[in-house]
């Protein structure tokens, strides 16, 4: 099959790339920048310049392919406080290759979040969340790029939807772990907020690859896939590892002192988003094999300064 992938050099798709080529696909990746085209063209995939504000771009790239893995997101508007900025362009993007495969039946899948889940009980994946997506605010907002995606599975394509938790950890994570490592060293602290009882789902990129192919390859139109390996950690139990692997105390910071200490990250670490893969799995065989959150934590490659 011949796929088209955004995001293909970033920290997922860097996975799913070796994992749909090792399978026998041939891998057209989107690349934003000369860096990002050398390492692909080095990991023997075929490149595709452009972004996704490039909407002709992603249709005619789209329309070239088998099928297509969403990955991609403005992380950098999104971060630097152009969130709803970022959403909007994300659903512009996956319209347009919706747009350009309308009728084909062949497979979209992107990438969405566990956080769309409504806070506190464990999400499955037949959850429909109840709100408003135009009226959602952070991660939630992406609720609304969900429903486009998976309207497309009335028109012809076998879209599907795979929501990622909060962490997707492995050797090499830039992500939430190792800023949760970096504040930590910074402050000489590792924190958690208020009783720290709080949950993420989990996984491993490794597994997360593995789960994307499986959705390419037979998932069926309209699924709501978790790839979720660990249900939800607790916070706490986190700064705790992290602590005793710097040598540092392990502390409960306040609710009202959670943006000072922990900064962007503190919106994100105070919620409780335990979510299930129990559908997932029996519908797509996927199987996770690799190491779990703590386990992986235990390893030491967070640690290496």
């Amino acid at each position: 099959m011949r796929v088209f992938v955004t995001g293909a050099s970033g920290w997922l798709g860097s996975a799913v790339v070796p994992e749909l080529i090792g399978a026998g696909h041939e891998v057209t990746g989107l690349a934003r920048s000369a860096a990002s085209a050398a390492a692909l063209a080095e990991a023997g995939v075929r490149v595709h310049r452009g972004d996704l504000y490039d909407l002709d771009g992603l249709r005619a790239a789209a329309g070239a392919s088998d099928g297509v893995i969403h990955l991609a997101f403005d992380v950098e508007s999104a971060f630097s406080g152009n969130f709803q900025g970022a959403v909007e362009a994300d659903r512009h993007a996956v319209e347009a290759l919706g747009e350009a495969l309308t009728g084909s039946d062949r497979p979209l899948v992107i990438a969405s979040v566990t956080l769309v889940l409504a806070p506190g009980r464990l999400g499955t994946e037949q959850d429909a969340p109840g709100l408003d997506p135009a009226a959602a605010g952070g991660p939630r907002a992406r609720l609304a790029t969900e429903l486009v995606a998976l309207s497309f599975a009335w028109q012809g394509v076998r879209s599907s939807v795979v929501r990622l938790p909060p962490t997707c950890h492995g050797d090499g994570d830039h992500g939430f772990l190792a800023a949760l490592v970096g504040i930590a060293r910074a402050k000489a602290v590792s924190g958690y907020i208020g009783d720290g009882s709080n949950r993420w789902p989990a996984v491993h990129r490794r597994d997360a690859a593995h789960l994307f192919r499986l959705a390419l390859e037979k998932a069926p139109a309209g699924a709501k896939l978790h790839v979720v390996a660990d249900e939800g950690v607790p916070i706490r139990t986190i700064a705790e590892v992290i602590g005793r692997h710097l040598d540092l105390p392990v502390v409960s910071v306040p609710a009202e002192r959670a943006s000072e200490h922990f900064g962007r990250l503190a919106g994100f670490l105070a919620a409780d988003n335990p979510a299930s893969s129990t559908r997932t799995r029996e519908l797509l065989g996927w199987d996770p094999t690799h190491p779990g959150l703590l386990e992986d934590l235990d390893k030491g490659h967070y640690f290496h300064s």
